[in-house]
């Protein structure tokens, strides 16, 4: 819905082996190479038959005969199958519909008769993800059926209710009061309201729209807020018409299913019922410009900005070539990564450096996601009276490039993360390999091609060696020569959501005035309708489900090696990691004096970046991308199992490469553990001000998490932690130290903090890597070890009282984990607002229950999975209208409800209330546990990738024993136990609770003392 501002490279990282590949003989690639161009194939011919070493899979293209619908099955030797269906819609115009469709399509069909069975599923399987706009899920029965049978648009009563519930109505703000006053509701309203609170959000939806304005990419597909409620039903049922239909479908599957089966089951249950039509759904190319254009938009102010006086956002974007030139495409996506990738960059070196923004924006990089690719380079939290100058650097950095190129071993640098990409095994490869075609596909262009990595990386090689200004010529071409510019700007408005609200206002008075008073009356008589069907239970019998039963009784074990290396304990864990060794530190900061622990964050996030031994932090980047998958060190706090006011604190140190290249990466590591250089103090107010930007930008997007981190903070030691590390109190943190005009005191805590965290004393290690290859891992573990053994030394912890706890209390090995205690900690209730310029709010109430290993703890993790479904979800989403909410167990021992993008605050806070009597009181059946048991099964079972395989017990002290004796009681969850637990911990009296709202001014909450008003 809106841009996708990711570079190829960022693509192609998730476009990875999946962890449970295997090499064995018959393989579904194998079996897939049986299939002949021509064979017919349950009313489909094969097309195309193609092996890809590359991705160890087989791709078969086949055409439905009838339809015309495109079929595309990967066969690899993965059992975390994939099934997706792809329409390409084109709207005209900022209503929504395609949005809105998306979310009503999914609420009935002809053999699925009930509401909403696309959230049912979600607790009917083990799938492991399901959405929808990119539909990836493994229940292709009930999905492909929805989309294409759907019976809400058959049946207009239904499809109406779904309509109104999903996309907008007007409604009494009470639906039970006529006098209470009209407003505009709906899920994709208010989602997209949260939308556009996002600045960067906005400004790139506003770049694509000016910089495509011919056709679809004009207008906003999400639907702009004061758009939505022109949608009339009948525009919807005709979009659907024309666009969900086979004949505008793909259909794509992955893994080793049976492909032959599963093309027999969409013929017969829905693509027979249909005949071939022409659907007018293709993009038409951009006309080009003849001249560069320039224009401006303005957003909210942000409180949380680095700095308050510059907030504007400047940037270029160049509409490249088509998408379909799959090798062109390759070369600007690379060609994009060497401009802006990096301290070495040219447009770092120009844009960044100079301080002259906060960081790049969010928009920039190469966008292959719309018909014709774009280019986007620019700032944002600059001040106004820089514009001319950012313009000036821009067009000057160009000329650079084409006159001087790149070096060589950035290129090679980037060639070798390729080389790394392909080797990494995710858990999520058939998600990823979706997500990687679409934009390809839908606009015609061959997706076999794309999946031809090595090759174009051959060619490319060969492109440059036969004209070494290849990359320049291309920046020529598609940067200095095209007229197809537009320089786009953007600034605060002080009133910008006052605004929107008048507008909104003003819409909606619009919309009242031309109504009878039949209209009024039959707004009620809807209201009153839509809330019973919302609060009807309904009858999912109809859908598929697995039984508990079906769920294997016992885990699989991983077997783990714990040793030493220079008196430090290593786990080693033997996995088929395709070349890769996989390295993880944990040093825990039980030494670091308290006032420091603010500063943890930021030295993670810089102690890589500002060089190291003899490399400065170009040199320090350049090597790390050469010889390394990335490194990287970030904040860690693990709960205890058994006590909840027991924690280990640290920091955690991860980095991968190719087992080559074993050497070079610990050589970084003993750099970054010797001798870190700290004496640059603008370079650290580069990396100060991009983190900074980076966690202001993030509020509107992950507002529900700050909420549940802030409502938790007087709960339990490690959420108090956690909002030092990682909450609203850490952006605030890193907004003034933005603000700061001399870094020196910052720069000064550093080494300190780096004596206290990087400390051999205080560290475990692990290795995850071939069983061919482990013996040298091992060894090289040791010599680093020895390499930083000077930075060894015993220091008193700062807090009184650690606790030992074994690694793995089963094994021989004296190796332990150090916990701090706190039994003195007086858990407490508090309630705080956060006022932030948003429309939407984010809502979470928090409480303290117990932790993993409890007996009662598998029972809340039912119960939160059950209330979510069965309840909050009615409750928040269907009747509230926010984007999503519910409740989860967290391993910390907190209980948390949650909203996103929610239009209500304490009426939400009601809904959790609602939530807790609904449970005490047995409202439920046994299908409905049945249910939540497979969805937290879902998580449990959920694959894990080779190079993460023990790390459980590695960090957290979780065995397989510990997650055995889990699996166990999730299976014994009775309905007594839920009744129980829901009383006893979450009733009215029994629970230690606390709560947190960020969200826009809010009078009744500024008034009442009982909350805290940030």
């Amino acid at each position: 819905m809106f841009r996708h501002c990711k570079v190829f490279i960022t693509k192609l990282k998730n476009l990875s082996f999946q962890g449970s590949w295997r090499s064995r003989g018959s393989s579904a690639g194998e079996r897939a190479l049986q299939y002949t161009v021509g064979q017919k194939i349950h009313g489909f011919t094969v097309k195309e038959v193609t092996a890809v070493p590359d991705l160890f899979l087989t791709s078969v293209k086949l055409s439905h005969d009838a339809t015309g619908a495109q079929y595309l099955h990967a066969a690899r030797d993965d059992s975390n199958n994939l099934f997706s269906v792809q329409f390409r819609t084109t709207p005209m115009d900022s209503t929504g519909v395609t949005h809105i469709l998306e979310h009503t399509v999914l609420c009935g069909s002809q053999r699925f008769p009930c509401r909403d069975p696309f959230f049912k599923m979600l607790n009917r399987s083990l799938s492991t993800f399901m959405n929808t706009s990119r539909t990836f899920c493994h229940d292709s029965e009930t999905y492909s059926d929805s989309v294409i049978n759907s019976t809400s648009i058959g049946c207009e009563k239904d499809m109406l209710f779904f309509f109104r519930q999903e996309g907008w109505r007007l409604e009494h703000k009470t639906p039970t009061d006529p006098s209470s006053r009209l407003m505009f509701k709906g899920v994709v309203f208010n989602e997209m309201k949260g939308e556009f609170s996002d600045n960067e959000r906005l400004y790139a939806q506003r770049l694509q729209n000016k910089l495509l304005p011919d056709h679809t990419y004009a207008v906003v597909s999400g639907g702009e807020p004061l758009a939505i409620p022109d949608l009339t039903w009948e525009q919807l049922k005709h979009f659907h018409a024309t666009h969900y239909h086979p004949s505008n479908a793909r259909f794509f599957t992955y893994g080793d299913l049976p492909l032959e089966q599963h093309l027999q089951q969409i013929e017969e249950e829905a693509l027979s019922k249909f005949e071939r039509t022409e659907p007018n759904t293709a993009v038409p190319s951009q006309t080009h410009w003849d001249k560069p254009r320039v224009d401006h938009v303005t957003c909210r102010p942000d409180a949380l900005a680095p700095d308050p006086m510059k907030q504007n956002t400047l940037c270029m974007s160049y509409l490249l070539g088509d998408i379909t030139d799959t090798f062109e495409t390759f070369t600007l996506s690379l060609l994009s990564s060497l401009m802006i990738s990096g301290p070495n960059s040219p447009f770092y070196k120009a844009l960044i450096e100079p301080e002259i923004g906060s960081d790049f924006s969010s928009s920039v990089g190469f966008d292959g996601s719309t018909r014709q690719a774009s280019f986007t380079i620019g700032l944002q939290g600059m001040a106004e009276a820089d514009t001319e100058t950012v313009k000036h650097i821009i067009a000057q950095s160009i000329d650079d490039i084409i006159a001087t190129g790149f070096e060589e071993e950035q290129i090679e640098a980037l060639l070798h993360k390729i080389e790394i990409q392909m080797k990494h095994q995710s858990t999520s490869f058939g998600l990823a390999l979706a997500s990687y075609i679409a934009s390809c596909w839908n606009h015609d262009g061959d997706p076999v091609q794309l999946l031809k990595i090595s090759e174009n990386v051959s060619r490319f090689r060969q492109c440059l060696k036969e004209n070494p200004r290849y990359l320049q010529d291309k920046v020529q071409h598609y940067f200095k020569d095209n007229t197809h510019r537009l320089t786009l700007t953007m600034s605060p408005d002080e009133r910008f959501l006052e605004k929107q609200a008048e507008a909104e206002e003003q819409k909606l008075q619009q919309k009242i005035q031309n109504l009878s008073d039949a209209d009024h009356k039959d707004i009620y008589e809807k209201g009153l309708q839509l809330l019973a069907v919302q609060s009807t239970t309904q009858d999912a019998s109809c859908l598929p489900a697995l039984k508990v039963s079906d769920i294997e009784p016992i885990i699989p074990y991983t077997p783990v090696q714990l040793g030493t290396a220079g008196g430090v304990p290593v786990q080693c864990c033997e996995q088929p990691t395709n070349g890769m060794v996989y390295f993880r530190a944990m040093c825990n900061l039980n030494s670091l004096p308290e006032d420091l622990k603010i500063y943890v964050p930021l030295f993670c996030s810089v102690i890589t970046k500002l060089g190291c031994g003899e490399l400065d932090y170009r040199q320090q980047a350049q090597r790390i991308e050469l010889k390394t998958g990335g490194m990287s060190v970030s904040p860690q706090i693990i709960p205890d199992t058994d006590d909840l006011d027991l924690y280990e604190q640290g920091i955690i140190l991860s980095s991968s490469c190719l087992d080559r290249n074993l050497p070079d990466m610990f050589q970084l590591w003993s750099d970054i553990f010797n001798s870190p250089h700290f004496d640059d103090e603008q370079h650290l107010r580069v990396l100060v001000m991009m983190s900074s930007q980076e966690l202001s930008n993030g509020i509107s997007y992950s507002g529900h998490m700050y909420a549940m981190t802030r409502a938790a903070r007087t709960l339990v030691p490690t959420a108090d932690l956690q909002e030092t590390f990682g909450g609203m109190d850490q952006v605030k943190f890193m907004k003034s130290i933005a603000e700061m005009t001399d870094l020196t005191s910052v720069l000064r805590k550093l080494p300190w903090i780096k004596r206290h965290l990087l400390n051999p004393e205080n560290m475990r290690c692990a290795v995850n890597a071939t069983p061919q290859k482990m013996s040298d891992a091992a060894g090289e573990v040791e010599r680093f070890m020895g390499n930083i053994a000077a930075n060894r030394k015993e220091r008193k912890p700062v807090r009184p009282t650690v606790v030992e706890r074994a690694l793995d209390p089963q094994a021989a090995s004296s190796a332990s984990r150090k916990l701090i205690s706190e039994p003195h900690f007086k858990p407490c209730q508090m309630k705080t607002y956060f006022q932030l310029p948003f429309n939407v709010n984010f809502v979470s109430e928090c409480v303290r229950t117990v932790p993993f290993s409890h007996a009662d703890y598998a029972s809340l993790c039912i119960l939160a999975r059950m209330m979510t479904a069965k309840f909050l979800h009615g409750e928040i989403r269907e009747k509230g209208g926010a984007y999503g909410g519910g409740a989860r167990m967290g391993g910390g021992g907190l209980f948390s409800f949650y909203s996103y993008r929610d239009p209500n605050s304490t009426q939400t806070l009601s809904a959790f209330r609602g939530g807790v009597e609904w449970a005490r009181a047995g409202k439920f059946t046994q299908q409905d546990i049945n249910e939540a048991k497979l969805s937290v099964f879902s998580a449990v079972d959920a694959p894990v990738a080779p190079s993460d395989k023990g790390l459980g017990c590695f960090l957290n002290g979780i065995t397989d024993e510990l997650k055995q004796r889990y699996r166990e009681r999730l299976f014994a969850v009775t309905d007594k136990n839920l009744i129980d637990v829901a009383g006893r911990y979450l009733g009215v009296g029994q629970q230690t609770c606390g709560v947190a709202i960020l969200g826009p001014e809010n009078e009744s909450i500024r008034k009442d003392p009982s909350w805290v008003v940030k």
